[in-house]
């Protein structure tokens, strides 16, 4: 089983995921307004998702996270796409990764201090596929059997096309976590992460403890951390304290705290991110979080902010 996690951490004290794929896509002028989301430039513009890439490896992230989020063979069905096409699309998101991956490496001059960056393939949540806001909240009203039936093959195709390690990304609930750890056996060569997405510091979207989400996934040999993504940031020192006794590597991606409308497909407020995006995520790092990155609305200038304090965090 390849575990890239355990490997970097071994010889790093942080590795630096990557920032915000869908919206820093439409900062660069893709039209994501449609059921597939980021999905949807897998089809229509792959070359800007590489550049996306391509932007977060000069800016310092040690991992690259796919464009498979809101990617499913439902969602591609309902654009009349049958099952090969949308395996070979699924297959794309990793190959466009690991191609953008190993060109960035390989000039790369100097290696000394940061690890050789990994891919990650983004499974995204049941709610993601809907494209109704239902992933945060997780009130989806399904079995663990549809839910399994949703995510088996998806992995199967991302796992095929090389992906090194599963993000399960944005998991509101325990149910879809728990249904998701269950499949990681039938796939015995990967490792993943399971990242909650939470409305407050102590609960899931669900209304789950965290904290409880965490032991219960204690000692699953393929997960190989737990964390939290996609919210806001004044919650996510307090959501890994809670979960520091459950004994897994801890990561932290959040968004930039501002609100989501699911029905016009828009962000309120104002950030909730401090100035220095590094600053802050000096007091996750503090908290226990050793991958840390951003999701929606963050940059690359918030994950060069991560990169650039990463000696200094980690003394």
């Amino acid at each position: 089983m390849t575990n890239p996690i355990a490997t970097i951490l071994a010889r790093h004290p942080l590795i630096v995921l990557d920032g915000a794929l869908a919206t820093e896509l439409e900062r660069r002028g893709c039209d994501l307004h449609d059921r597939l989301w980021s999905a949807r430039v897998l089809l229509e513009q792959p070359d800007v998702i590489r550049a996306v890439h391509e932007s977060y490896f000069a800016a310092g992230a040690d991992c690259a996270i796919t464009a498979s989020y809101q990617a499913s063979y439902p969602g591609f069905a309902a654009r009349g796409m049958d099952a090969v096409a949308a395996t070979a699309l699924l297959a794309r998101s990793v190959e466009i990764a690991l191609a953008t991956r190993d060109a960035f490496w390989a000039n790369t001059a100097n290696r000394t201090n940061r690890p050789r960056p990994f891919v990650a393939a983004s499974i995204g949540p049941y709610g993601a596929m809907r494209a109704d806001g239902s992933e945060y909240h997780g009130n989806y009203g399904v079995t663990d059997e549809e839910l399994l039936a949703f995510h088996r093959p998806r992995m199967a195709a991302l796992i095929a096309a090389g992906a090194e390690l599963l993000a399960c990304e944005t998991i509101p609930s325990l149910q879809e976590a728990r249904v998701l750890a269950r499949l990681l056996p039938e796939f015995p060569q990967i490792s993943a992460w399971m990242s909650f997405s939470c409305r407050d510091d102590t609960h899931t979207c669900h209304g789950e403890p965290f904290a409880e989400c965490a032991t219960l996934l204690a000692g699953h040999p393929q997960i190989a951390a737990v964390g939290v993504n996609c919210s806001a940031p004044q919650y996510i020192a307090g959501l890994l304290r809670s979960a520091s006794d459950a004994g897994h590597t801890l990561l932290a991606y959040p968004n930039s705290g501002e609100h989501y409308d699911a029905t016009d497909n828009t962000w309120h407020d104002a950030p909730a991110t401090t100035a220095d995006y590094g600053a802050a995520a000096a007091t996750w790092y503090a908290a226990g979080a050793r991958l840390i990155g951003g999701c929606c609305r963050t940059t690359p200038d918030d994950i060069a902010a991560v990169a650039a304090r990463r000696v200094g965090m980690t003394r």
